[in-house]
């Protein structure tokens, strides 16, 4: 049976590309101008993937990502925005989206992601079962890199790996936890039983008890039988629970019991089931934080901080950016069918210097686009993204700004400022081309221009 593409784009001329692409690649595709036609189609049948434009005329794609959701949490989403939205793109990714795309479209490109989002769905639940099937995105595209702090990991890994102990591990979007979460089920008795990995950010909370817990037939309506959860799913194996800072405080209470008692109860239901499940947690909040401000149980955080991880995001690893972008270059050299020996001068050096906001997955998208678009045996400079080639949004840009989160906005911050720039500078300051460059309405920009304090 082919698969079902909801395309969502108020350009009838993408819609009609996508459509088309897909269609002589044997998908069944429909497309909609509007979230709102979008979610009535959503509604009405079912459908595996969605390539979602991030600016749509009644909504955008924050705000249709989670009534998305809502409606099927097993769904892909991946989105299709322009390169000055990277902050917002990873904000996507950790509400649920499954990767983004970077205007302007190339088919190839985006067939490569609707394929891998494909390959890691698992059936209803919206989890992945990594015993079973492809690796994901951060499994794949990591490598473990050089210095103290890398080797300190591998030594981490190895040594809580043979135990059953509740790993936390923390770090920016994008940082490869969950690749760290497979490497200690690799390494443990529990190898070759399920890995069950689940987003809790893309749960709606209305049901990621159900999700996680599971639930008899009529607790709810719409519950017409019994349903397994992921910590049954999970049995005798490992449950990875991705930004578990996401959970309820109703749903915070019955993890807390599932870890004291290894016992859970289905939603609806009176029966105490048994799991044999190692836990296995990771979060890009500042969980103490959020202990603080009364947002997460204090008894919870102590016991799933058992032992921790913490992951530095790529601007604090820069002598590690060559090692990865030669892996992602060559990863994508087998995805996409091309052969690209390497990076021409000056290339590194500007990759070196950029604060790379997106982390690993930024890198990786940069690198596999700029393979696409390679016209010779290397990566030229023109082949990088404009933030990167101005060469001004740098890592000594954010040095002594607040780290987490708030270092994040900064550099994403830089980084649409940047690309703003490069987009008036090569349309020689004609506002109204510039707009056009960045996908954005006139206004638009004039609005961006006065926040991010640009004068002309």
């Amino acid at each position: 049976m082919s698969k079902k593409l909801l395309v969502i784009d108020d350009d009838v001329d993408i819609c009609a590309l996508l459509a088309r692409f897909f269609g002589k690649k044997g998908y069944e595709v429909s497309t909609a101008g509007r979230g709102a036609i979008a979610l009535e189609l959503l509604g009405k049948e079912k459908f595996d993937l969605v390539l979602c434009d991030h600016r749509l005329p009644d909504t955008d794609s924050l705000q249709l990502l989670d009534k998305m959701k809502q409606l099927d949490p097993s769904l892909a989403v991946i989105i299709i925005t322009g390169y000055s939205d990277v902050r917002i793109a990873v904000e996507l990714i950790r509400r649920g989206a499954f990767d983004y795309v970077v205007k302007p479209l190339y088919p190839d490109e985006i067939l490569n992601r609707v394929e891998e989002a494909l390959a890691g769905k698992d059936g209803k639940n919206g989890t992945k079962n990594t015993a079973a099937a492809k690796p994901g995105p951060e499994q794949r595209t990591y490598v473990k890199g050089t210095g103290p702090k890398a080797d300190l990991i591998a030594e981490h890994i190895a040594l809580v790996a043979p135990t059953d102990m509740t790993v936390l591990i923390t770090g920016e979007t994008g940082t490869g936890k969950e690749y760290v979460a497979n490497e200690i089920r690799k390494a443990s008795a529990r190898a070759d039983k399920p890995f069950i990995a689940v987003d809790c950010g893309a749960l709606p909370k209305d049901l990621a008890g159900s999700e996680l817990f599971g639930h008899v037939k009529g607790a709810f309506t719409g519950s017409v039988a019994d349903k397994k959860g992921s910590f049954e799913q999970a049995q005798g194996g490992t449950l990875f629970l991705d930004e578990v800072g996401n959970l309820s405080y109703e749903n915070q209470v019955r993890l807390l019991r599932v870890l004291q008692e290894r016992k859970i109860k289905r939603i609806g239901g009176e029966q105490d089931i048994a799991v044999d499940v190692r836990i296995l947690v990771a979060t890009n909040d500042d969980l103490r934080k959020a202990v603080a401000d009364g947002q997460f149980r204090e008894d919870l955080y102590h016991r799933i901080n058992e032992f921790t991880i913490e992951l530095l995001p790529l601007r604090q690893r820069q002598q590690d950016i060559p090692l990865f972008a030669d892996h992602f270059r060559m990863l994508a050299e087998t995805q996409l069918g091309k052969t690209v020996s390497g990076f021409d001068d000056g290339v590194m050096e500007r990759m070196l210097r950029y604060a790379w906001p997106g982390n690993l997955r930024e890198l990786n998208n940069v690198v596999r686009r700029a393979v696409l678009l390679a016209k010779g045996k290397v990566i030229t400079m023109d082949r990088l993204p404009a933030p990167i080639i101005s060469g001004l949004v740098t890592t000594e840009a954010t040095d002594g700004k607040e780290s987490g989160r708030e270092g994040l906005r900064y550099a994403s911050d830089q980084a649409e400022k940047q690309a703003i720039l490069a987009a008036l500078e090569q349309t020689r300051f004609n506002k109204s081309r510039a707009a056009e460059v960045l996908n954005i309405d006139r206004k638009t920009l004039y609005n961006k221009l006065k926040v991010l304090g640009i004068e002309l």
